[in-house]
């Protein structure tokens, strides 16, 4: 999957057990996502260089809710060389088309929802090759598309004494979720990877927490950087760590804390956002 676009299964639906049903008959199949809901482009506006935040608006978002941070949505967009949006069937396993053909499917934080104006913010790092990336470089506003969720975010535990929140450039929305919602009087961890200087920006106020920018050298792979710096971090005894990120980088982190530090699995949350694939001596994405 293309950086700045959730890793997901197919039909982009994120790999999740609690997601998974057993029938009478022993077949596993996933619970249905929630409907997809229709909305329209309203407007683009660039944070960085790099990260441009999509407005989406639509009837179909009354009665949308985030109750967590660090949630996800599913965004459907049109297919490639069209612009029409077509509502793909839920076959107990993944989205279709009826010809069999697998939607354009993607999964993002839902950065910010009003339910007076009825819009949506979706953040999304923009990445040559990127099925979404190509999509808001193309579009100009109005064009249709669809989202569904939210997912299940993060629930924080405001008794702990301190957090560690780890990501790269994919994570930002959710990491700046969490920022403002965490306690003001914990202290807070952050270890930000960025694969350019230009990706850094303003993340929300709070008084308790230290910002560590990692820089990914130019032919380091992707969450060399942000391991490194976790690996090297000092963690409180009951402290929460929250990482997300390259879905090779995040087994690293995860084996890291659970194996090397002993961390309780109740202790981190570990998500795979997105999938690099090593070609050789190319360091492109793929789907």
């Amino acid at each position: 999957m293309h950086f700045g676009e959730r890793y997901a299964a197919p039909g982009g639906v994120q790999n999740n057990m609690n997601d998974v049903q057993t029938t009478g008959r022993g077949m596993r199949v996933r619970r249905p996502p929630p409907p997809f809901r229709k909305v329209k482009v309203r407007r683009f506006v660039s944070s960085t260089p790099r990260l441009v935040r999509v407005t989406l608006t639509g009837s179909d978002l009354a009665g949308f809710a985030v109750d967590q941070p660090a949630a996800s949505v599913r965004l459907l967009i049109p297919s490639p060389g069209t612009s029409q949006l077509v509502i793909p069937t839920w076959n107990g396993n993944e989205f279709l088309f009826p010809d069999g053909r697998r939607p354009t499917i993607r999964t993002f934080t839902p950065r910010r929802f009003d339910p007076e104006t009825l819009e949506l913010d979706l953040e999304i790092v923009i990445h040559e090759g990127g099925a979404v990336s190509g999509w808001v470089e193309r579009v100009a506003g109005g064009e249709p598309a669809a989202i569904s969720g939210p997912g299940r975010g993060y629930t924080i535990d405001r008794a702990a004494p301190s957090f560690l929140l780890a990501g790269d450039e994919s994570a930002l929305p959710a990491m700046s979720q969490l920022l403002e919602s965490l306690p003001a009087t914990t202290p807070v961890q952050m270890h930000v990877e960025i694969a350019h200087p230009d990706a850094r920006l303003e993340l929300p106020d709070h008084p308790r927490a230290q910002v560590n920018w990692c820089d990914l050298p130019p032919e380091a792979p992707p969450g060399e950087a942000l391991t490194a710096s976790v690996q090297a971090a000092a963690l409180d005894p009951g402290g929460r760590v929250w990482a997300a990120g390259e879905a090779a980088a995040m087994h690293r982190i995860r084996r890291h804390l659970f194996g090397e530090r002993a961390l309780p699995r109740a202790g981190a949350t570990v998500r795979g956002y997105w999938k690099h694939a090593r070609r050789e001596s190319s360091t492109k994405s793929t789907e």
